[in-house]
C-alpha cells in the first residue's frame, strides 16, 4: 500500500473529524462520547503550531489516518512536555499506518527539541499498549477505573518516551528561574 504522510491542512479537519467521531461512537480510544462538529474540530486545529503539529496519512488521495502532538498542560513548567494522539480509519487498522504515523511525528517531536511524550491508553487496548511498547514507551502508572463508558469502567495506562536530552535540557535551561 502506497501511504504517504504530510502536515495536516485545514482541508483535512472533516476527514480527521470523521475518523475521530468513529472513535467516539465505536471504540474506547477516546473517552469522549459526543461527536465533535466542525467548529469543536477547527478550534482543536487552530490550538496546534509549529511545536505541536498533526500529520496525516493519505492513500489514494484520502486521509485514513492522523497523529498530534498536543499541549500537556497551559503551565509554562510543561512546555517540553506534550501529548500523543493517534486514529486511524476503520478500513486501514492493522496495516501499518499507525505505526508510521507515531514514528513520523516522533521525529518531529525530536526536530523540535521537545522533552518528552505522553500517551494515555485505555488500559484494554493491547494492541495500542504493544505498539507503543515497540517504540520505546514505557508504561509509568495505570490509573484504575477513571473513566465510563459502553457500559463499564475503564483503566487508563500512562505510557512515557523521553526525546532529546541534550537539547530538552537547553530548552529547560532557557526556560528555567534567572534563565541559567
Amino acid at each position: 500500500m502506497n501511504c504517504t504522510l504530510r502536515r495536516a491542512e485545514r482541508a483535512d479537519i472533516p476527514f480527521i473529524r470523521d475518523i475521530y467521531n468513529d472513535a467516539i461512537l465505536n471504540t474506547t480510544a477516546t473517552f469522549d462520547y459526543e461527536p465533535k462538529t466542525m467548529a469543536e474540530m477547527e478550534r482543536w486545529y487552530d490550538e496546534h503550531d509549529e511545536r505541536h503539529p498533526i500529520l496525516v496519512a493519505v492513500v489514494g488521495g484520502r486521509v485514513c489516518g492522523w497523529t498530534s502532538l498536543s499541549r500537556w498542560s497551559d503551565r509554562a513548567a510543561y512546555d517540553g512536555t506534550v501529548e500523543l494522539s493517534v486514529y486511524v480509519h476503520r478500513d486501514y487498522r492493522g496495516q501499518g499506518i499507525g505505526r508510521k504515523l507515531m514514528a513520523a511525528i516522533l521525529a518531529e517531536g525530536r526536530r523540535l527539541g521537545l522533552h518528552t511524550v505522553i500517551s494515555r491508553i485505555e488500559g484494554g487496548n493491547a494492541a495500542s499498549i504493544h505498539l507503543h511498547t515497540a517504540l520505546g514507551f514505557r508504561m509509568v502508572g495505570v490509573m484504575k477505573e477513571v473513566g465510563y463508558k459502553f457500559g463499564r469502567w475503564l483503566d487508563v495506562a500512562i505510557m512515557q518516551l523521553m526525546l532529546n536530552h541534550e537539547s530538552s535540557s537547553v530548552r529547560v535551561n532557557r526556560l528555567g528561574p534567572g534563565n541559567e
